[in-house]
């Protein structure tokens, strides 16, 4: 026996026992008070579930900026039985981490994939404008979605939903674009955001409010190793091959462009690392 005998045993045994725990029985977590007049991130989510997933940034944006999150339910999944049971479930996440919440429509838009997109022009067109008017209504600083790549067709579809509704804003209009990952890795992310283990706690205890989701596939159990994992990549990927590990116990890794002129362009040469002891708000000067 050596001592990581015993670490890998904890593992287990932590892992077992948090099966036990409650699922979506916790009172709102405590955030900051934001201003009306607050700048604006808009979390564009391909299902409930993946704000509370993915969106480390957007909460640390919320309680570090005290920038307004907006999580934008693009789909309310392919189930239709299922969709008003998401729609609560999502509601209660949001609730519970202090974003608000739009949707695009009762059900969410259906279809949000490229196949769609490729067949059938005229329905992804209307798609398109729906996102677009919540673009101009809220004008955000910050566009989250996830990237081009990310495996899973309704996310990589809502990729193309976004960046396809951004090419009809005004050519004046200028936005932050965070890309994220989940499904499928980016080989080219340039910002590892580190995230706390409060934050990471309150994103694990919001997950649980989609409770059908965290029953088929316990997706909050698991977010500790996977931004474990993150921090072992990110290292090298986002900080250059060979480059020295930071002392983070937990990151997610993005890819941070600038939206300009009707296209993604670059911000920055190489990578960035986002500690917890610097405010998220200087990424977006």
């Amino acid at each position: 026996m050596t001592p990581y005998h015993q670490l890998v045993s904890e593992y287990q045994r932590l892992l077992k026992e948090g099966r036990s725990y409650p699922l979506g029985a916790f009172k709102p977590a405590a955030h900051p008070k934001i201003s009306t007049s607050a700048a604006k991130a808009l979390f564009f989510a391909p299902h409930p579930d993946d704000e509370c997933i993915v969106g480390g940034l957007a909460v640390r944006l919320m309680r570090e900026a005290r920038m307004n999150v907006i999580n934008v339910a693009v789909t309310l999944g392919s189930k239709k039985e299922r969709q008003a049971e998401r729609l609560l479930e999502l509601q209660n996440a949001c609730e519970y981490l202090g974003f608000n919440l739009v949707s695009t429509g009762p059900n969410g838009l259906e279809r949000i994939n490229p196949k769609t997109r490729e067949q059938d022009p005229a329905f992804w067109q209307a798609c398109v404008s729906v996102v677009q008017r919540i673009l101009q209504e809220h004008r955000p600083k910050v566009v989250l979605c996830p990237h081009d790549r990310d495996w899973n067709s309704t996310h990589i579809g809502t990729h193309f939903l976004v960046t396809d509704a951004l090419k009809q804003m005004p050519k004046d209009f200028e936005c932050y674009l965070v890309e994220t990952e989940f499904w499928g890795a980016m080989t080219d992310p340039n910002l590892m955001v580190e995230i706390c283990g409060e934050d990471l706690a309150d994103m694990m205890a919001a997950t649980t409010f989609h409770i059908g989701e965290v029953h088929r596939n316990p997706y909050h159990l698991l977010l500790p190793a996977w931004m474990m994992d993150n921090v072992r990549r990110g290292s090298e990927v986002a900080g250059g091959q060979g480059g020295a590990a930071p002392d983070f116990p937990f990151a997610v890794l993005y890819r941070l462009r600038i939206w300009s002129n009707g296209q993604a362009r670059k911000l920055f040469d190489g990578g960035k690392q986002l500690p917890c002891s610097s405010n998220a708000e200087a990424l977006f000067p």
